[in-house]
């Protein structure tokens, strides 16, 4: 099995690293990665600018752009041959809820997945990065539950996220739906020391909502949250309603 590996933290996280060293049990490895953080680029392209890649001696490609850049550079340019299997992270921090829409590491999994690649996306609830180097045992039977069946649902990627527990502590796995979260005072605005004024976004405090099967659910009591996320953003229940609007031409 050829695997792509991708993040969106950069080609120096620790979540990269130990989610490559999961996937060497599965088939044979290769690394796509950005230079530097890329977080919250969502599926955002590099149009304006040329792209540069270059080897390491551990022989990961590192990519000046975003992960969907790297994910595209990475099929059709750099590597031999199409990659079989997508899988972006393990992020430095959670992507549930509407934080899929921001996520570059997310993006890059649902890049492949247009390109016909099954493809899953892996991120870390808690904030002890260094503590990603105990889950590689868990990420490896997650990645092989999930890719170990026969067929892979068609223009489907799943987004999962391990909960803030020691590794040992997780109660198991729960299939999930997305929650809603909401951020609250996540815009500060300030002043520099010239005295010009500016806005930072970022930060704040969060709240979330949602039904039982939500992904923060699940991983607040403990469990690895798998959610299906499928390419087609119809809202199929409204169609029918809309078509009966008269929408003035």
């Amino acid at each position: 099995m050829k695997i792509l590996c991708t993040n969106d933290d950069g080609y120096m996280a620790t979540g990269l690293r130990v989610l490559a060293s999961a996937a060497t049990e599965l088939g044979s490895v290769s690394t796509v990665a950005p230079d530097r953080e890329q977080s919250a680029t969502s599926h955002s392209l590099t149009l304006h600018n040329p792209l540069r890649a270059r080897r390491t001696v551990d022989g990961v490609f590192v990519v000046d752009g975003t992960p969907t850049d790297c994910v595209i550079l990475g099929v059709n340019q750099l590597l031999p041959e199409k990659p079989e299997i997508c899988l972006s992270g393990v992020n430095h921090g959670p992507n549930m809820g509407e934080d899929v829409l921001y996520s570059g590491t997310v993006a890059a999994a649902m890049e492949a997945t247009v390109m016909g690649i099954p493809s899953i996306a892996l991120s870390y609830v808690g904030n002890r990065f260094e503590e990603l180097e105990g889950w590689q045992g868990v990420v490896q039977a997650i990645l092989q539950g999930i890719l170990g069946r026969e067929t892979f649902p068609e223009d489907t990627l799943f987004n999962v996220n391990l909960p803030a527990v020691p590794p040992e502590d997780v109660r198991g796995i729960k299939i999930t739906s997305l929650g809603r979260r909401r951020y609250s005072d996540s815009i500060l605005r300030a002043k520099d020391p010239m005295g010009k004024e500016y806005f930072w976004i970022g930060g704040g405090s969060v709240s979330w909502r949602g039904p039982e099967d939500s992904d923060f659910q699940a991983v607040e009591d403990g469990y690895v949250s798998v959610t299906p996320l499928h390419l087609d953003l119809t809202n199929y229940k409204l169609l029918k309603e809309i078509r009966a609007w008269d929408l003035g031409l």
